[in-house]
């Protein structure tokens, strides 16, 4: 199973990971911000992600991680 972690406090609220996820899990997260004044991106289904790094790729400030 493929986990995607964010490094939040690097998160400054672009969301293109978000439109990138072909599974349309990667959410903004409503309940908390971080230290910048932002709501990170995150994924709360981590058991329907594919791996697939699309998220990753889009993100142009390396906050996400994807392990296999």
């Amino acid at each position: 199973m493929a986990k995607v972690v964010f490094n939040e406090e690097k998160c400054k609220g672009c969301y293109l990971c978000v439109a990138a996820c072909p599974r349309k899990i990667v959410k903004v997260a409503e309940d908390r911000m971080n230290t910048k004044g932002f709501r990170p991106a995150t994924v709360e289904e981590q058991d329907k992600c594919i791996g697939c790094a699309m998220c990753a790729t889009t993100c142009p400030d390396c906050v996400i991680e994807v392990y296999k």
